[in-house]
């Protein structure tokens, strides 16, 4: 039986998530400790668990048909590599930093200056972009010591919280991509794996779904009922159910949970109550 080769980061910040996404689609892998490679017992995957910078080369060649990446690192190394879904998770900046006792007042400020980063694509083509014309220092792992050392005047590389720069005394100055997790695909996915990876995405999209939305319940009285219904997104139209109270209705829809407190304030404002708020698990539309 034909399966689909997913590549998933060995160790670091994008495995736990990537796993926990497959989990969270039903798929189930058999996997022990230190293991290379691995099957899932319900879905027609293998699992591979590779270093980080070589999966844009495994997807390359077709060694493995898709992987959960950053989208930074196909940008930096995945030329010819398209990316199908954005994943939600690993959300991160690829920024340039320099010591907090400098002055900044723009990019000139890197103007034949030296540049320490593990991303030289991507820091030469914004720079170029720019037209400016930096040394560039290229290290992989520990780039933030750069300055310190003497070896950089700034550095280039990723940015979550911002604790690693404030530790080495160093402060972000431009913001030059946003990225987070992606699926991407060979460029040399046969139709029999294409098959597999829309059941795949499928499930991803109603896992997505599910976790940016809230199953929102509510009290209305029915006097109010047409206000509190246009108020609400929902999916498609609110449920309406009467209540055994006389006069009242229960509603029910789901809410983007970027906009949840404030369709929230706006439903007690006109009449709700007894809210409750569920999350959902997935959503299949």
């Amino acid at each position: 039986m034909s399966k689909l080769k997913i590549a998933i980061q060995k160790s670091g910040r994008l495995n736990k998530d990537s796993l926990q996404i497959l989990k969270d689609c039903g798929i189930s892998i058999d996997n022990g400790k230190d293991q290379l490679k691995a099957s899932a017992s319900n879905f027609p995957l293998e699992v591979f668990y590779l270093r980080n910078g070589d999966i844009p080369q495994y997807l390359k060649d077709g060694v493995i048909d898709i992987a959960i990446v950053g989208e930074n690192l196909l940008i930096e190394k995945g030329e010819g590599i398209e990316f199908i879904e954005k994943l939600g998770f690993s959300k991160c900046k690829v920024s340039l930093a320099i010591p907090k006792g400098e002055e900044y007042n723009g990019l000139s400020f890197f103007q034949n200056k030296k540049i320490a980063t593990s991303y030289p694509k991507t820091v030469q083509d914004f720079l170029t972009k720019n037209n400016i014309d930096s040394q560039l220092h290229i290290i992989n792992g520990s780039v933030e010591i750069a300055p310190n050392i003497g070896l950089a005047d700034g550095i280039c590389d990723i940015v979550s919280s911002g604790s690693t720069l404030f530790k080495n005394n160093l402060k972000e100055v431009e913001v030059i991509l946003k990225s987070e997790a992606v699926l991407a695909v060979s460029p040399k996915l046969e139709s029999l794996q294409q098959e597999i990876l829309n059941k795949l995405q499928f499930r991803i999209q109603s896992v997505l779904k599910g976790r940016r939305s809230k199953y929102i319940l509510l009290n209305a009285p029915n006097n109010k009922l047409d206000k509190i219904i246009n108020i609400l997104p929902g999916m498609r139209s609110p449920t309406v159910l009467p209540l055994a109270e006389k006069g009242w209705s229960s509603v029910h829809s789901v809410l983007d949970k970027n906009e949840f407190w404030e369709i929230i304030d706006e439903l007690k404002n006109n009449g709700a109550e007894g809210i409750l708020v569920c999350p959902i698990e997935k959503m299949v539309v």
